[in-house]
């Protein structure tokens, strides 16, 4: 059993100290294991991808369980084959090609060796032509580096576009190398020229495959969507939906039944609404929630969890709206009063949103500014928390 112990009493909020379990809902870190949300038919899809070595594209907005989803399919995956890694690698912060070699060398070159001395061996044999240097840090960490400028480095980059493949044949294993953040490319000098230079490379992979994906919905779109790109049609392309509010309501119960706690389904319900689906609110949401029930949650308490939240991010939301011109605004009113035809004559002078060609720049800006999403049907919010605030606290003034 899982016993409490009342530690505050607050604001009509009692704080429970949990003994033995932990907090049962997760977000802003990887979900995993019972932590992780029931996206089984994703999730067999992906298992399914890892195990065939069938490339994949994942797409999805930020904070919707991506990274979460491909490190539960290959835990999974590496669990069942002795002779397949997962190497993961974030290029959040990778700007040009050079860091990008670097990070990727590093990272296959970690993972698929035993000890330091076994990764220095494997950077001597597979990248010699780049007069490798590996260092040893005190706290057993290595690292890599080129002995060659980076214009010859630049020239001829093969070894290292073809380092997880050749690795991959002489040590008789399988390899999925899954790229975090992937559309950042787009940042790099020549994009084009520097997407041609690894699909040339990856496409020929017999024993390694890529799992691309990131943040950037709309900038994805077009490294993978658009025929003229050297992406196109390089993998199966996955689409990541939000969670239903079916599947939310079934888990959300659980856990909380899991640490002794009861929570109904209609309570369920009205967090996975309050959230929009969105993976990372819910579980907010539903953590606050668990915080402030003693033994049975209630509609008052998710009400008051979600109400505490937005005002916990109020500051934020308001700086962000400061930022935006006055049309930009006008848009987004226009989008949360549901109007549809946002280039009618009506709608513009309503809003006051000038001309339908400032319309189509407007949307673009707060599409690449991540505050609205475009599915092809309609205009949406990403942030249900920002929606609910402007519609509560900014239009409502």
């Amino acid at each position: 059993s899982v016993t409490y112990k009342l530690v505050t009493y607050k604001k009509g909020i009692y704080l429970y100290k949990k003994n033995m379990e932990k907090v049962p809902f997760t977000y802003g870190r990887i979900a995993a294991d019972e932590d992780f949300t029931d996206r089984q038919a994703e999730l067999k899809r992906l298992i399914d991808n890892f195990d065939a070595l069938v490339n994949t594209i994942l797409i999805s907005p930020r904070r919707w369980g991506k990274t979460s989803l491909v490190k539960e399919a290959g835990a999974i995956c590496e669990s069942k084959h002795k002779n397949l890694k997962v190497i993961s690698i974030d290029i959040f912060n990778i700007r040009d090609e050079k860091e990008f070699y670097l990070a990727l060398s590093n990272r296959i070159l970690k993972a698929t060796s035993n000890s330091w001395e076994d990764f220095a061996a494997n950077a001597k044999l597979f990248l010699s032509r780049f007069i490798p240097t590996v260092t040893f840090s005190p706290d057993k960490q290595t690292d890599l580096s080129f002995g060659i400028s980076w214009k010859e480095l630049e020239k001829q980059p093969d070894d290292i576009l073809d380092l997880a493949e050749n690795i991959a044949r002489k040590k008789e294993l399988q390899l999925v190398i899954c790229i975090d953040e992937f559309q950042n490319i787009m940042q790099f000098g020549n994009p084009d020229a520097f997407q041609q230079k690894l699909r040339s490379h990856w496409q020929n992979h017999q024993q390694v495959a890529y799992c691309l994906y990131g943040s950037k919905r709309h900038i994805l779109r077009d490294i993978f969507s658009d025929p003229s790109k050297p992406f196109y049609k390089f993998g199966d392309l996955m689409l990541l939906d939000k969670i239903p509010e079916s599947e939310w309501i079934v888990f959300l119960c659980r856990r909380f039944q899991d640490t002794g706690k009861t929570l109904l389904p209609d309570d369920a319900r009205l967090i996975a609404r309050l959230a929009d689906n969105h993976p990372y609110y819910v579980q907010q949401l539903a953590q606050q929630a668990w915080f402030r029930t003693h033994d049975e949650c209630n509609q008052d308490i998710v009400l008051s969890a979600h109400e505490d939240i937005v005002n916990q991010l109020s500051l934020l939301f308001a700086n962000s709206t400061e930022k935006l011109s006055s049309f930009q605004i006008h848009l987004l009113k226009a989008v949360l009063s549901g109007e549809k035809q946002l280039t009618a004559k009506e709608t513009l002078e309503k809003y006051q949103l000038g001309t339908s060609a400032n319309v189509v720049r407007l949307k673009r800006l707060l599409i690449e500014n991540e505050i609205l999403d475009d599915t092809g049907e309609e205009l949406s919010f990403l942030d249900p928390m920002y929606k609910y605030w402007l519609q509560k606290n900014f239009f409502k003034k």
